[in-house]
């Protein structure tokens, strides 16, 4: 098959965009963790063997519903495959390589060495999927995708300094249970903490970066990792960023206790809603830019064609979505109280400062942001 010419761009949920903050320096792993910290996110049953499963959500399938609720449908109700793409077999193998960057020497983290893990992490992902080996027509199509692969791990070293970065946590699985019942789950990319106690979320994009009005559909990812590590260490995050490797972008954002609760206050009503429509069978089709991408439009009511009948569905836990009668373990995080943090958001240009920076000090947007055209991790 033939590479598609674009890529379709990123997508989470959208919110009002506010500007964004520079960073603080990873410290060494050896760095003192919050000192606030709270026990750990319960975990989704309070270990007898009939304790029901706590309904679970994640910012990908959050990101799914608001974009589309029929592809929500497809990808968590009725589980329909979808044939692997160019731009996110991709993704996967850029942030595998990143990912194991970090497993050498702080020395050796050079750009020899990310190039030089190129191919072996590919040889590995076909060995797990052998259906991405079909992704190419001919050895000219690899051989050019391969190139671009190899012009964001290039790209990559000209936005951060990995031999001065020691992150806590890579590819690091998060949860926690909100007082409604939900479960919040995911994977953060990279987790710095400074040596006092600041965290930064970093998460990689191999797209470019969105323009200013679409930013806050980005954000709502990371705002859903914070408000996990909010509700599990009693601290919220000092910094949030995304690392465009598409166009050598960096979006940060600096959040406070008000931001994270009101995404917490979204996710609730996203969880409601998607509860409606699965007691009601209505799954309605968002047509938009992403159609185009979508692997469903055969079945899809928006291009003529008409969904397979509703598989049998489990009732969800009462408790979900039903703040006022919660079930979950006794030992669930519940939503800190307000400790009054004023707001500071900005988003410079993207130099590092010192590992021993605190809240970020406020800076001008950059006008330089285009249009994005990425893939889809």
């Amino acid at each position: 098959m033939a590479l598609p010419a674009t890529e379709p761009p990123e997508t989470a949920s959208p919110e009002a965009a506010p500007p964004e903050a520079a960073p603080p320096e990873a410290a060494p792993p050896e760095a003192a963790a919050p000192a606030a910290a709270a026990p750990a996110a319960a975990p989704p049953d309070d270990g007898r063997a009939d304790a029901p499963a706590l309904p679970s959500l994640s910012p990908s399938r959050a990101g799914d519903f608001l974009t589309c609720p029929l592809l929500y449908r497809f990808r968590v109700i009725d589980r329909l495959p979808e044939p692997p793409s160019p731009a996110a077999a991709r993704g996967t193998l850029v942030h595998a390589v990143l990912e194991r960057l970090f497993d050498e020497p702080a020395a050796l983290r050079t750009p020899q060495t990310a190039q030089a893990m190129l191919t072996p992490q590919w040889e590995r992902l076909i060995a797990e999927e052998p259906e991405l080996a079909g992704l190419f027509d001919d050895d000219g199509e690899r051989s050019a995708w391969l190139a671009e692969a190899r012009g964001m791990l290039d790209r990559y070293f000209t936005l951060e300094d990995p031999t001065r970065l020691e992150p806590r946590h890579r590819e690091h699985a998060v949860e926690a249970v909100l007082e409604s019942g939900l479960l919040l789950r995911g994977y953060i990319d990279r987790l710095d903490v400074a040596a006092g106690g600041e965290i930064r979320i970093v998460d990689y994009k191999t797209g470019t970066a969105p323009k200013e009005e679409y930013e806050a559909r980005a954000l709502f990812q990371m705002k859903f990792y914070a408000v996990v590590l909010w509700l599990t260490q009693r601290r919220v995050p000092s910094l949030l960023q995304l690392i465009y490797l598409g166009n050598g972008e960096i979006v940060r954002y600096a959040p406070d206790e008000s931001d994270l609760r009101a995404t917490v206050r979204k996710i609730d009503a996203l969880w409601l809603a998607i509860q409606r429509a699965r007691s009601t069978g209505d799954w309605r089709p968002r047509p938009g830019r992403l159609c185009a991408w979508c692997a469903h439009q055969a079945i899809c009511p928006a291009f003529g064609g008409t969904p397979p009948p509703l598989p049998q569905q489990a009732e969800l836990p009462p408790q979900a979505g039903a703040p006022a009668q919660p079930q979950a373990p006794a030992a669930q995080p519940s939503v800190p109280a307000q400790s009054g943090r004023p707001a500071g958001a900005e988003r410079p240009a993207g130099a590092e400062v010192p590992p021993q920076a605190g809240p970020p000090a406020a800076a001008q947007t950059p006008s330089s942001a285009q249009a994005p055209a990425a893939p889809g991790r």
